[in-house]
């Protein structure tokens, strides 16, 4: 940036073209201004579908009349450029609606990947925000639920990382580290994950990530004779097979309780929300 200063304006050294200006928005595609960028691009969407449920589906009653004329009730949720409409209805409500999503965003020059967009039903499932999303028995009784989960892909990512940590190329960083930085890794994984039907895939992670942790150590610390089971044990576990060195204890995904969301509907509380003043009461 030029530090002249002067009263008369100066051009753009040098200009910038409207090829310009695309170039740098497709490389932003995938960066950390990405999810901004398509949130106002898809704002015409929300305004689009919310107008809509306002005027034909905002009461009970409406829904009700809608239901008995054989149309569908719907509602979007969306974050970023991923989004969901969860129909209730027929199959063609939901194929009538993708079009119109198509027809709102061909003026602002956005089109729906192919790849991506399905039409699904409930009872299949389908993969939103890493989580998978499904309706399914209760084992063991005969009522249905919609769980979620961490999907396959996620839990896959979360692996990879560990892989790279207790690659044999790290065998030079002292085991305490180690544990500290795959603590760090899984906490935040997990943290994300902690509001779905995840204790399982949690112990399941951590079962992984303990077999690669074993394997590491016995290499690192083979010597000529090799490193036992046994000797593993009494050297660098603390409490039962629980790794720990130098005060650093593994504690892995498990660490994190899970804790499931209510249904709140619109009513989401954010850190701007307004809270009303706690009433006071005199004696």
């Amino acid at each position: 940036m030029s530090g002249f200063v002067g009263d008369t304006p100066r051009p753009f050294q040098p200009a910038i073209t409207q090829r310009d200006i695309e170039v740098e928005v497709a490389h932003c595609v995938g960066g950390v201004i990405s999810p901004l960028l398509a949130n106002i691009s898809l704002s015409a969407l929300d305004e689009h579908f919310d107008q809509l449920w306002h005027q034909e589906m905002g009461t009970g009653e409406q829904r009700r009349q809608r239901k008995n004329k054989g149309l569908g009730n719907w509602r979007i949720v969306r974050y970023c450029d991923d989004f969901v409409l969860m129909v209730f209805g027929e199959r063609h409500h939901a194929e009538t609606l993708r079009d119109e999503v198509a027809a709102v965003l061909a003026p602002l020059g956005l089109r729906l990947a192919p790849e991506k967009t399905q039409v699904v039903h409930i009872d299949e499932g389908f993969t939103f925000l890493g989580f998978d999303i499904r309706r399914m028995r209760k084992r063991g009784t005969s009522k249905h639920y919609v769980y979620t989960t961490p999907s396959k892909k996620a839990v896959q990512s979360i692996k990879d990382k560990v892989r790279v940590k207790t690659y044999r190329s790290t065998r030079y960083q002292d085991l305490g580290e180690l544990i500290t930085a795959l603590n760090r890794s899984l906490a935040g994984w997990a943290n994300y994950f902690r509001h779905g039907v995840s204790k399982a895939t949690f112990s399941a992670v951590d079962s992984f990530v303990w077999g690669r942790l074993m394997r590491w150590i016995r290499a690192k610390h083979a010597g000529k004779t090799g490193l036992s089971m046994k000797e593993l044990r009494r050297r660098f576990c603390d409490q039962g097979w629980r790794f720990a060195c130098n005060g650093a204890c593994f504690t892995g995904a498990s660490s994190v309780a899970v804790t499931r969301y209510r249904y709140r509907g619109s009513t989401i509380p954010t850190p701007w929300t307004i809270k009303p003043a706690a009433a006071v009461t005199g004696s």
